[in-house]
């Protein structure tokens, strides 16, 4: 806005006076004054708002979001703004009047010369990333868009753009692309809903579905008809509720082969927390599940008959037991062994006796009504449950005939082979309670009377008949009782080195917490049993808590092998070497090596070819073998090259007359000899006092167990037992 003129006052006459009126003259003298208020208040108005502009520009320009810097045509910097200056984490004072070329990174200056050269030759706007260092020496990515200002005097005008959170952003969904790509578990994602808008590499790799394929689409294209309908249920309301669901789905690919996949869905939610995408990650466990499928089968079914086993057949019996109560019928338990089948296998070798095997359960089975089983305990014998009597005569056509199949000539190749069976009944239910492990025993008693009674026969259990096998029942059952009712007890006697005072293991011995009589030893229950099948319940007992025992002590940070001892008929039984792979199995963090199984002599001479087979099929799986009472069998010094055992256990009949008598020290000094010849490890078992230890050093004999040393003991008891021993052990040599 201009400054008023004195243009107004012209029309003033010089004089007052003459002809003008004075009032009039008065009134328009107060109306230019007025006036020249007014123009002065639009000129401070003026000034006011022009100041503001300004400051507004100022602002604007020193904090504008990106840097702005002036250079001369020499590139020394004229003016930066404060935005600038923090970028360049220079002070204003240190960056105008110097060289803008001495804040770039050496590397990059070739080519900002090229680009300011282009500025300043052609005035053409020029861009460019180049790398910039701080004051703290610290370098950062910038963007450079200059252009050439023009005027009296041309300058170049920068503006910098930092490049370090876009190039981290960019970086992080480089890698997320990447990873998404290339990852090993196929991803598809989903819209709101459910059509496909996005999948990966594996996805058509494990589905066979391309990409053009499935975009568009929804999963349903991947549904194989055997996930049930109220999987899907359930996964839809965890979605909902949880926005996430882990699970299994059986899957189809393109060719139509199903697949099982292990899959993981998120839902992503946008702002106002409505789901926005799905997104599922897969894999392929189809062969995982035929595993877990194999495995089950292996647990459940025999693998030469494909018969059901022990454990399925128990399954099996309890619930037939259920029904016939509940339905008012009976059912009967035929425990078969076949005649003559040990003569075929000891003369035509074990491939012919399997296909035998296989042969004749597959005709008994197929002779079986519905609804019943024919289960393979091991070796050659088996059971057959009949259910749904209405009085037990009805069993007996059946049975007839199981005895016509076990009898009929059976044909491999050329040769032909002729067997019977002798066969036990038990029915149920009966007068008393009885459980199915009682029940099975009742037939496999049975089965013996019709062997004794001239085999191919079948004998019914009759308790009235049986008086004495009652008792006998009785005290099994009391038994039987006592480990479901967890009376059983292990105590552990521990095992030293006698030189270094060093506890090496320890010997579970078992023990049973009679509410009544207090605690038993091995002698007052053991014989009942040692013919029964309840011994092979017992040692599986005495297997899976020693395991949980070093189990438990590991977790304490105590490392100690355990030895067990297990009997001829738990040894020489044809699932031995499966069950143990099982239990061990199942206690994935005890290493075989820590279990050491211990076997009297007589047991194994039963049959030293089956055991020793055994007992190297064990050691495949890392699980020693000792043998126990050694010196007392009459024939261990023939046989002992054929046992791979690792340890010999010298019978304590030799060490408690050591002192005294000098053939046991002579029997001592052969058995050491021998043990070093075959290269196994000695132990001595009844050490009572430190003269036997002394006696033993002086031998050779380092490791001992004994009530001289230490009595068995409660597993609570080990830890503070070890702290006093190693406090105090006997003197070494």
């Amino acid at each position: 806005m201009k400054p008023p003129t004195s243009a107004p006052f012209a029309q003033i006459p010089q004089q007052v006076g003459g002809l003008e009126d004075p009032d009039r003259l008065l009134r328009e003298l107060r109306l230019h004054q007025v006036e020249l208020e007014m123009q002065n208040e639009e000129l401070r108005s003026a000034q006011s708002a022009l100041e503001a502009s300004r400051d507004l520009y100022l602002d604007l320009y020193e904090h504008a979001p990106v840097g702005y810097l002036t250079l001369d045509f020499h590139g020394v910097v004229q003016a930066v703004n404060h935005t600038g200056e923090t970028m360049l984490g220079w002070s204003r004072d240190r960056l105008l009047q110097r060289r803008f070329a001495g804040r770039i990174v050496e590397t990059d200056r070739d080519q900002w010369q090229q680009v300011f050269a282009r500025l300043c030759r052609d005035g053409l706007a020029q861009e460019c990333d180049l790398s910039l260092e701080r004051a703290d020496g610290s370098q950062w990515q910038a963007r450079l868009n200059g252009i050439q200002q023009k005027g009296e005097v041309p300058t170049i005008r920068l503006a910098l753009t930092d490049l370090t959170t876009r190039r981290q952003v960019e970086s992080r969904l480089n890698l997320a692309a990447s990873v998404f790509t290339h990852a090993r578990e196929g991803i598809m994602i989903t819209d709101a809903i459910g059509t496909i808008i996005e999948v990966n590499d594996a996805f058509s790799t494990i589905t066979g579905y391309s990409r053009a394929e499935a975009v568009g689409r929804n999963p349903r294209l991947l549904a194989s008809g055997f996930t049930p309908p109220a999987q899907y249920v359930n996964l839809w309301d965890s979605l909902l509720k949880d926005h996430y669901w882990q699970g299994d789905l059986w899957n189809r690919r393109r060719n139509g082969e199903p697949f099982a996949a292990q899959q993981t869905i998120t839902t992503i939610l946008d702002a106002q927390g409505q789901p926005q995408h799905y997104v599922a990650l897969f894999t392929d466990v189809t062969e995982s599940h035929e595993h877990q499928r194999q495995l089950e089968y292996i647990a459940h079914y025999d693998p030469l008959t494909h018969l059901p086993n022990r454990v399925l057949l128990a399954s099996r019996m309890h619930e037939a037991m259920a029904v016939a109560l509940r339905t008012g019928t009976q059912l009967a338990v035929a425990y078969l062994d076949l005649d003559g089948f040990k003569a075929i296998n000891d003369e035509h070798g074990h491939e012919v006796g399997d296909r035998v095997l296989a042969h004749v359960s597959r005709r008994m089975n197929q002779t079986l009504p519905a609804g019943c089983t024919m289960a393979r305990l091991g070796g050659d014998e088996f059971v057959a449950l009949i259910v749904a009597l209405d009085q037990v005569c009805d069993s007996a056509l059946v049975l007839e005939r199981l005895l016509a199949c076990a009898s009929d000539t059976v044909h491999i190749g050329a040769l032909k082979v002729s067997l019977s069976a002798s066969v036990g009944v038990s029915y149920y239910p009966q007068e008393g309670d009885i459980s199915a492990d009682q029940l099975l025993r009742q037939a496999d008693q049975a089965m013996y009377q019709a062997k004794l009674a001239g085999k191919d026969r079948f004998h019914v259990f009759d308790a009235r008949n049986d008086l004495d096998m009652r008792g006998h029942n009785a005290r099994l059952d009391r038994i039987d009782r006592a480990i479901r009712e967890h009376e059983l007890r292990l105590y552990y006697q521990p095992k030293v080195n006698l030189r270094t005072g060093e506890v090496v293991g320890a010997e579970a011995l078992l023990r049973w917490q009679h509410p009544e009589r207090g605690l038993l030893m091995p002698d007052d229950f053991l014989p009942l049993i040692e013919s029964n099948a309840l011994s092979e319940v017992v040692g599986e007992w005495v297997l899976e808590n020693a395991l949980i025992q070093v189990a438990q002590w590991q977790r304490e940070g105590l490392l100690l092998p355990v030895s067990i001892n297990v009997g001829a008929r738990q040894l020489q039984h044809p699932d031995f070497v499966p069950n143990l792979m099982e239990r061990l199995a199942a206690h994935p963090d005890v290493e075989p090596h820590m279990l050491i199984i211990e076997i009297l002599e007589t047991s194994a001479l039963e049959d030293i070819e089956g055991v020793s087979l055994t007992l190297r099929k064990c050691a495949a799986l890392g699980v020693h073998f000792a043998l126990d009472d050694f010196g007392t069998g009459y024939s261990s010094l023939s046989y002992l090259k054929r046992l791979p055992v690792a340890q010999l256990k010298i019978d304590q009949t030799f060490i408690h007359g050591m002192l005294d008598a000098p053939s046991d020290v002579s029997i001592l000094q052969a058995i050491l000899g021998l043990a070093s010849a075959f290269g196994r490890e000695v132990i001595a078992e009844g050490v009572n006092n430190p003269a036997q230890a002394a006696q033993l050093l002086q031998l050779g004999c380092e490791v001992a167990q004994g009530y001289g040393i230490a009595q068995p003991m409660p597993p609570s008891a080990i830890h503070h037992w070890i702290v006093g021993w190693s406090k105090d052990p006997w003197p070494r040599a």
